[in-house]
């Protein structure tokens, strides 16, 4: 695929050498600031602002799901190292997104008041960019792909990525197959038994990666960039929820959730479990 047809596929435009472009032109301007809509009827002061932070997210989100597929493409591939510059970058918009939520703190809870029923029965939750890292990081809820059943374009997407493997199933494809490690995965409905002993054959195999007399230097770096990843997406939904609770305390959400209820019960997920639970076994 060239760099013109990647373009048009991640919705950019491109001039195809014909056509002269500005800043302005190129990045599209005038249509992105035509892109805040208020809801808020006359328009409340700070409701731009709560548009613009989200719209931010959806793009940031929109790029890191673009970077996430080539590092899937590299890891099949085998090139690990080009894969891991990937994750880096994932990494760095990931610390700005967990930096980015604070803004909303500059909005006191009664500006938000202000304009907060004119958002339902819209909510954050139905953010399907924000569902398709998950998936892809590994959080797999099926019960998630209900809540786009409405809107066809997002439910293909999301049950497509459902069914794909995740970045750690392909870590361990790779680590299987050009390296030997041994990796079992228990059937569904497998014994509790089965799964913790099956659990523990992979953190031995994976403690491999943590020896420093071995040449598994590289995996080590793209294991620690998935440890990052997990890391910085359960920061961003700690200071989210924290943000939540200091706006609108305990009302529900827009969409009808639970609103900090429900944020504070997705503070302890992880996508890559092996990787957090053998540091308890390194010595």
């Amino acid at each position: 695929m060239d760099k013109q047809t990647k373009a048009k596929d991640f919705g950019g435009i491109t001039s195809g050498g014909h056509t002269p472009l500005t800043y302005n032109s190129y990045l599209m301007v005038d249509a992105l600031k035509n892109l805040q809509v208020c809801q808020s009827s006359p328009a409340h002061h700070d409701e731009p602002l709560f548009i613009v932070i989200h719209q931010a997210y959806e793009l940031w989100f929109k790029l890191i799901i673009h970077e996430l597929d080539l590092v899937v493409e590299l890891l099949n591939q085998n090139n690990v190292r080009r894969a891991t510059h990937f994750m880096r970058r994932v990494v760095a918009i990931m610390k700005l997104l967990v930096q980015q939520i604070h803004i909303l703190e500059t909005m006191t809870p009664r500006d938000f008041l202000g304009f907060r029923d004119n958002l339902n029965p819209a909510s954050g939750f139905q953010s399907s960019q924000f569902r398709e890292i998950e998936f892809m990081s590994g959080l797999k809820e099926e019960r998630m792909l209900q809540h786009f059943q409405k809107d066809e374009g997002a439910y293909k997407i999301l049950q497509k990525r459902f069914s794909e493997p995740s970045l750690g199933d392909i870590f361990y494809a790779l680590l299987r197959r050009e390296y030997g490690f041994e990796l079992p995965q228990p059937l569904p409905g497998a014994d509790e038994q089965t799964i913790k002993e099956m659990e523990a054959v992979r953190i031995e195999e994976l403690l491999k990666l943590y020896d420093e007399n071995t040449a598994f230097g590289d995996l080590l770096d793209l294991a620690e960039s998935f440890i990052d990843l997990d890391e910085l997406t359960s920061l961003w939904r700690t200071n989210h929820v924290t943000v939540v609770e200091r706006i609108i305390g305990f009302k529900r959400g827009t969409g009808g959730s639970e609103g900090v209820g429900y944020l504070r019960s997705t503070l302890t997920k992880r996508g890559f479990p092996d990787l957090w639970n053998l540091r308890t076994e390194l010595k």
